[in-house]
């Protein structure tokens, strides 16, 4: 799409982005034309997709294979009371189509896993993950990583949040430069056991959107390299560098992950099947 092909319609719904000297016109068109896969329709997901669609993110993926529960409507704000029961996939879809009609939506009503990620992956400018386990964080960051395809990812629990982008440069590190692998099993509580506050995924969704949208549109500087940790209780932020590891196990100079069908992804995530203890819970959703 060309500048020359925003409708009248379209120059005032966008009118905010195409004053913009960053934006204009033809990053509109740009963003119209661009494509992201958002994992996770609950709590980061929520505030990520009603953003890029009313940013006019012209394809929106959305994968997820949970369904609306009552406890879910403290935090994840593009379900209602009338979606409890329904697929998350389906109830996100219906409210991005009330809110936009510029934007399609890809409807991958699955869980995402070693068998499906490359596929799900392929063809998209840029992957969100909004997930809520460790397993689905480091089977997007090895699958992303593989293939070069630019991701955010985010986090949150109780109070706090962390936000990082990786873009895939050949100096951009990876989630496994930071964390090889997961935590010990338990040592991480989820939000059904330890809680979030309902204003918290609102923040850090909002922050990983920012993300994507400004690398659409090639401005400005990405968190590639930098991990923001948001502490809402002291309304404070930090940033902490993230270096590329010569010895991470998937970006490094001798990388041990060549496929995603090297890791078991339950547990430690860990490489050649040795993970050892049932699948945790992150602290995401």
């Amino acid at each position: 799409m060309s500048d020359l092909d925003l409708s009248p319609t379209q120059l005032d719904r966008y009118s905010r982005h195409i004053i913009m000297d960053e934006v204009g016109p033809e990053g509109q068109s740009d963003l119209l034309d661009s494509r992201v896969l958002v994992i996770g329709a609950g709590g980061l997901g929520s505030p990520i997709i009603q953003y890029l669609a009313a940013a006019g993110v012209g394809t929106i993926g959305i994968a997820d294979d949970d369904e609306v529960e009552l406890s879910n409507l403290q935090r994840q704000v593009i379900h209602d009371d009338d979606d409890v029961g329904r697929k998350k996939v389906d109830s996100a879809a219906e409210y991005v189509e009330t809110i936009n009609p510029d934007v399609d939506v890809e409807k991958h009503e699955l869980r995402v896993s070693p068998d499906n990620v490359e596929d799900l992956i392929e063809g998209y400018d840029f992957v969100i993950d909004g997930a809520d386990n460790f397993e689905t964080r480091y089977l997007v960051n090895d699958a992303c990583t593989l293939a070069g395809v630019p991701f955010s990812h985010g986090s949150i629990f109780k109070f706090e949040g962390q936000i990082t982008t990786f873009a895939g440069g050949k100096d951009s590190p990876c989630y496994r430069c930071m964390f090889p692998e997961a935590p010990p099993a338990g040592m991480v509580p989820n939000c059904a056991t330890a809680g979030v506050l309902g204003v918290l995924p609102g923040t850090v969704g909002c922050i990983q959107a920012t993300e994507a949208v400004k690398f659409l549109l090639g401005k400005g500087d990405l968190l590639d390299g930098r991990m923001v940790f948001y502490d809402a209780l002291n309304m404070e932020f930090d940033t902490v560098e993230i270096t590329k590891k010569d010895d991470c196990p998937v970006c490094g100079d001798d990388p041990a992950i060549d496929s995603v069908h090297d890791v078991e992804y339950t547990a430690s995530c860990s490489i050649d099947g040795t993970a050892k203890e049932p699948e945790i819970e992150a602290s995401d959703d």
